[in-house]
């Protein structure tokens, strides 16, 4: 009977950090309002949410709860989808063609408006560097935005298909969260900062140099957290 209320706290929980119900880096219910809500013992959660580690949806902080982690994108480009490390890799190198050429052709077609929200973008990251789920999505909207900068309808459709979760939130994140979170995010906003400057100057190919750097060191911190760093020729990106 408790393997039964483990199994449907565990898919309730799957379900609603998948579907973006539980935002990544955003806190679990606690035990309590679980146990409350769901009608099962402290020990059928804290199985529940073990599952969930082991699963990698779910970092737990000692002292501060249970967080969820990005999920598994539902799919990239063509619906292939993206669960292992070497999906991850392969989707930064798509991102990085992408993305690249996206930067260099909104460096000419970009106007005042674009050049504003990938501003604001910068401006609420840095706001909320010690909320890990709100930056995350900062983070998705310059991307997107410099997208759309391009005024190619296909770039757009690219990153948005596959949405926030092309962006990890890695447990190192959280579990600098708490007050540390500055440092990671300055990090990354000098690298969006980078980007947007070439563009915003006009120059395409200082902003494809730029936003191709900045995934080179996502892809640096993707096998960092892995525990295989590959061997980096600049300073590493948090982001």
């Amino acid at each position: 009977m408790s393997r039964n209320l483990t199994a449907a706290l565990v898919d309730d929980l799957r379900a609603r950090i998948v579907d973006g119900r539980i935002a990544p880096g955003e806190r679990l219910p606690s035990e309590s309002s679980l146990i409350a809500e769901h009608g099962v013992s402290r020990t059928v959660v804290r199985e529940a949410v073990a599952r969930l580690q082991a699963e990698g949806l779910v970092h737990t902080r000692r002292g501060s709860g249970s967080f969820a982690l990005t999920p598994p994108a539902a799919s990239a480009p063509a619906g292939r989808p993206v669960r292992t490390l070497r999906d991850r890799r392969s989707l930064l190198a798509f991102r990085t063609g992408v993305e690249s050429e996206a930067a260099a052709l909104a460096a000419t077609a970009r106007d005042d408006q674009q050049l504003a929200r990938m501003e604001e973008s910068l401006l609420r990251t840095e706001q909320d560097a010690d909320h890990p789920a709100a930056a995350l999505e900062h983070d998705f909207e310059f991307h997107r935005t410099v997208a759309e900068a391009s005024h190619n309808p296909y770039y757009v459709d690219a990153l948005t298909g596959l949405g926030p979760a092309m962006i990890t939130m890695p447990p190192r994140r959280l579990d600098g969260a708490a007050g540390t979170g500055g440092g990671r995010t300055a990090r990354v906003l000098a690298e969006h900062r980078a980007v947007l400057d070439a563009i915003r100057a006009g120059d395409p190919l200082a902003a494809s140099a730029a936003m191709r750097l900045h995934l080179a060191n996502s892809l640096w911190r993707l096998e960092a957290e892995a525990g295989s760093p590959v061997r980096r020729t600049t300073a590493p990106s948090e982001g």
